[in-house]
C-alpha cells in the first residue's frame, strides 16, 4: 500500500510530465530542435549542480565511481531528447504524447522479463487494456512508418532503457548526486550532437526565456518527480499510470495551438484510461 505521499508526487509528475511535447513546440520555431535540447539540459544541469554545491552534496566520486552507468544513461537520455524534439517537427504535441506512451510496451517487458517484477491477473488484464489503448492510438495503416512516428517509436524505446537500468542499479546512489551527474552526462552527449550536427547557435532573449521555462518545468521538476516517484512505485505499475499525462497534453495542445484528437485517438484514449483503472484496482 502506498502512502498519501507517493499519490501526491505521482498526480504533480502527471501535470508536469504532460507538458514535455507542449514545450518542444513552443520552441520549435526560435531554435533548431537538437541544439534546444542542448540548451534545455544544460541550464537544468547548471540549476541543479549549483543547488548541490550550495548544500556541499556533489560528490564527484561519485561520478568516477559510477562512471559506467552514468555513461550509458547519458546516451540513452540524450538519444531519447534529440529524437521526441525532432518529431514535434511531423505530429502534432497531443498525438505525440499519446503516440510516445507506445513505450509501456518496451517499458513492461524490460519490468517483467529482465528486472522480475510479478504483475496479478488482473493487472496483466489491466496491462493488456492499456496497451491496446496506446496501439489504438499510434497505428495507421500507410503513416506509422512516417519519419515523426520512427523518430518517437525509437525515443521511448531508449528512454523506457533507461528507465529499467535506473530501478536496477541507481537505489544504492544519493538522490541529489543521482540526478546531478545524469543532468551533466546527459548534457555532454547533446552538446556533442549539437555541435556535430552543425546546429548550436547562440539564442535570442526570448529564446533563453523559452528555454529557462523549459529547462525548469519539463527537466529539473519534471525529472526529479519522475525518479522520486520510481522509487516508490514498481517499474510496471510506474510506467502504465504515467500513461495518463496524454489528457493533459491534448487540452494544452487545443487551448495553444487549437489541435484535437480525432475518433481514433478518443478511442484509444478510453481503453488507456480503463486499463489504468484496473491496475489501481487490483492493486489496492
Amino acid at each position: 500500500m502506498f502512502s498519501g505521499r507517493a499519490y501526491a508526487l505521482f498526480a504533480a509528475l502527471l501535470v508536469v510530465d504532460s507538458f514535455h511535447y507542449i514545450f518542444a513546440r513552443l520552441l520549435l520555431p526560435h531554435i533548431h530542435p537538437t541544439a534546444s535540447a542542448f540548451f534545455v539540459l544544460a541550464i537544468a544541469t547548471a540549476q541543479v549542480m549549483g543547488y548541490a554545491t550550495l548544500r556541499g552534496e556533489l560528490r564527484w566520486r561519485v561520478a568516477l565511481r559510477h562512471f559506467r552507468f552514468f555513461a550509458s544513461i547519458g546516451f540513452l537520455i540524450a538519444a531519447s531528447t534529440v529524437l521526441s524534439y525532432l518529431s514535434i517537427a511531423y505530429i502534432d504535441p497531443g498525438t505525440a504524447s499519446m503516440l510516445g506512451k507506445t513505450g509501456v510496451v518496451f517499458s513492461l517487458l524490460l519490468g517483467v522479463f529482465w528486472l522480475r517484477e510479478h504483475l496479478s491477473r488482473m493487472q496483466v488484464a489491466g496491462a493488456v487494456l492499456a496497451v491496446t489503448g496506446a496501439f489504438t492510438i499510434s497505428y495507421y495503416p500507410g503513416a506509422v512508418m512516417q519519419w515523426g512516428a520512427l523518430l518517437l517509436l525509437l525515443s521511448t524505446f531508449f528512454y523506457a532503457l533507461h528507465t529499467a537500468i535506473v530501478k536496477r542499479w541507481s537505489d544504492a546512489i544519493n538522490f541529489l548526486d543521482f540526478f546531478a551527474f545524469r543532468l551533466l552526462f546527459t548534457s555532454i552527449y547533446l552538446f556533442f550532437f549539437a555541435v556535430g550536427g552543425g546546429h548550436l547557435h547562440w539564442p535570442d532573449a526570448t529564446t533563453w526565456l523559452l528555454l529557462l521555462l523549459t529547462g525548469t518545468v519539463d527537466v529539473v521538476i519534471s525529472r526529479a518527480l519522475y525518479y522520486q516517484t520510481l522509487r516508490l512505485f514498481p517499474m510496471s505499475i510506474h510506467t502504465i499510470i504515467l500513461m495518463l499525462s496524454p489528457v493533459a497534453a491534448i487540452a494544452a495542445s487545443l487551448a495553444l495551438f487549437g489541435e484535437f484528437p480525432g475518433a481514433r485517438e478518443l478511442v484509444g484514449g478510453a481503453l488507456v484510461l480503463a486499463g489504468v483503472w484496473i491496475v489501481n484496482r487490483a492493486r489496492r
